[in-house]
């Protein structure tokens, strides 16, 4: 094999991105060289998500400026041709023309002869990726790293995974993996998955990524429960009415019916994405929270969680199917009994949380796209006594998408003449707050965060092995009884909040108590009182009375409310009044 044929141009000096400072400039994996090579790279999962995730990290000056990444697939095609692939998906996005160009001169491919576990195709790339480490050392950089992103079915893990090991490891420097979900399909599938990999590569090579823990609502749970003194103290069975994690998208499956068919929702979303945010939010305090030295201590806490929780059973389930799910055509099984809405219930069985229910709802074609945690307190006490008035509980809710936001639901007086105690909020919108007014501060996609945190040494962020059999182990009985009595779920209609019956059904699971003058959504400026008699419009709603005359509240948008996350901004009380009869 020819130099010319194993050893890539060299990136020219005045096409390097000018160093920045950042916050990872000073860590010693910034002064290394770096190959970075996306398995699967013609994937969609790489096209759309991965290769964008790493021009972010470019733009952003946290990649070392001298990076090479390499994309890795079975297709046959030159460099030119991955480029042209990937151009669709970055060009006139977010970043200009020359930094997508920059990046994409940096992007190169290597082509396996029809498997993912072709030796000699990672052989050919092991010698490519070695002629531009020897420059590297040249430019005086003591060693080179090797990042090797996995966008690729967990069938194919397995050859991978034991080609990368025999031929294409770092000399030097440090080999990881990020290894895509879905980690099996139950207890045993995961045994095998884990299996086919820990053979080749332990704990330290490899990190499993769960997109929920890199977004910045759970990346902000640390610092909210255990940075502020007055949640951590009322985070307990003593306070807490009911957790609830909830997932809701106005889309069904869109062409993927083949895939989601043979998961559902329960393993697509509530025994991944919605369990490992609970075990953020209802961990213990670890050791520590911040630094490379802090991955396995919360991890350590989140496996902890997941021990003191039973098996779910049947009788804590509510399943759900959208009616028309079979009509997509790439469901085979046109009978199938596949959830795409599914609630359920279960307990943390430890001092803390005893007796405290947690909820997890999700589901695809309802009514809107949200992801959220919240938290329900229980009822002041008597407080309806003291008021003369029922007095609703407070909540904390941090909504993870779309529009990421924490709000406390508090109660205040209400304005004006009335003294029955109302419901406010308390809010924080962080694209208004920080990622606004032109702002220097970006809020970074999930993947980029996560794939940042690999290349720093951070693993907090990334399921453990030992986690991911937990919590199979508390899923799969239901999910093999759901399969094997072939438990049908109810239907719903498209666009709909969900079967008839489930929002009762989880009431009545969860104890939690909905305040129905509580206005969450409320997308109409007050009106004025029309010309019949000063009628009210819309809106308002009593709140008491004075001198016989009836008080009515309204609660108005303040200018310059976009209304993007569909709640109000802030709230301005306005009254009009109507003489009662």
């Amino acid at each position: 094999m020819s130099t010319e044929e194993t050893q890539p141009p060299a990136i020219p000096v005045a096409d390097k991105v000018p160093a920045k400072v950042t916050h990872v400039s000073h860590e010693g994996w910034m002064r290394e060289g770096l190959a970075i090579v996306v398995v699967g790279a013609s994937g969609d999962l790489a096209k759309k998500k991965t290769y964008p995730s790493l021009l972010s990290l470019f733009a952003g000056s946290l990649l070392p400026p001298d990076v090479i990444i390499y994309g890795y697939a079975r297709s046959d095609m030159a460099d030119e041709d991955l480029r042209e692939k990937l151009r669709p998906y970055m060009i006139g996005k977010r970043y200009d023309d020359a930094v997508v160009e920059d990046f994409l001169g940096r992007c190169r491919y290597q082509s396996g002869s029809g498997s993912y576990g072709d030796v000699d195709g990672w052989k050919t790339l092991d010698a490519r990726l070695v002629a531009c480490e020897k420059n590297e050392v040249e430019e005086g950089k003591k060693r080179s790293n090797r990042l090797f992103y996995f966008a690729i079915p967990p069938n194919v893990f397995a050859e991978t995974g034991a080609a990368i090991k025999s031929a294409c490891m770092a000399p030097g420097g440090f080999s990881r993996m990020i290894v895509e979900k879905p980690f099996g399909r139950d207890l045993e599938s995961c045994k095998d998955i884990l299996s086919s990999l820990g053979q080749h590569f332990d704990e330290t090579n490899l990190f499993r990524i769960d997109h929920y823990l890199g977004k910045e609502m759970v990346q902000n749970l640390n610092v909210m429960r255990f940075g502020n003194i007055w949640l951590e103290n009322i985070m307990n069975r003593n306070y807490v009415q009911c957790v609830m994690l909830t997932f809701k998208e106005p889309f069904g499956t869109d062409g993927r019916g083949g895939y989601f068919d043979q998961y559902g929702v329960i393993r697509d979303v509530i025994q991944n994405h919605l369990l490992q945010v609970m075990c953020l939010l209802c961990m213990e305090c670890p050791g520590k929270l911040d630094g490379p030295e802090a991955g396995e201590k919360i991890r350590d806490e989140k496996v902890r969680v997941l021990e003191a929780i039973s098996p779910v059973t049947i009788d804590e389930v509510f399943l759900g199917q959208y009616e028309g799910y079979t009509d997509d055509k790439t469901i085979t099984n046109k009978d199938s009994n596949c959830p795409t809405f599914a609630i359920l219930r279960c307990f943390i069985n430890n001092p803390r949380w005893a007796g405290v229910p947690i909820i997890f709802k999700a589901g695809k074609a309802l009514n809107e796209r949200k992801a959220e945690m919240r938290i329900q307190f229980k009822d002041a006490p008597a407080a309806e006594t003291l008021f003369g008035h029922k007095v609703p509980r407070n909540e904390i809710v941090m909504l993870l998408q779309p529009g990421e936001s924490i709000y406390m639901k508090s109660n205040i007086k209400t304005p004006g003449f009335s003294s029955a105690p109302m419901q406010s909020e308390l809010e924080v919108k962080y694209d208004n707050r920080y990622f606004n007014r032109g702002s220097k501060e970006c809020n970074p996609d999930a993947y980029s965060r996560l794939i940042l945190d690999v290349l720093r040494g951070r693993s907090a962020s990334f399921v453990r092995s030992d986690e991911l059999l937990r919590a199979w182990e508390i899923f799969t009985p239901v999910l093999h009884q759901i399969e094997k009595d072939n438990i049908k779920p109810h239907s719903y209609k498209m666009g709909s909040r969900g079967p008839k019956g489930a929002d009762e059904w989880s009431t009545s699971k969860s104890g939690y108590v909905r305040n129905e003058e509580y206005v969450y959504d409320n997308d109409g400026i007050a009106q004025s009182a029309s010309s019949k008699g000063g009628e009210m419009k819309s809106g308002g709603h009593v709140v008491g009375d004075w001198g016989g005359w009836k008080i009515q509240q309204w609660r108005m948008r303040p200018l310059g409310y976009d209304g993007a996350d569909g709640r109000r901004a802030g709230t301005v009380a306005a009254f009009m009044s109507k003489k009662m009869e």
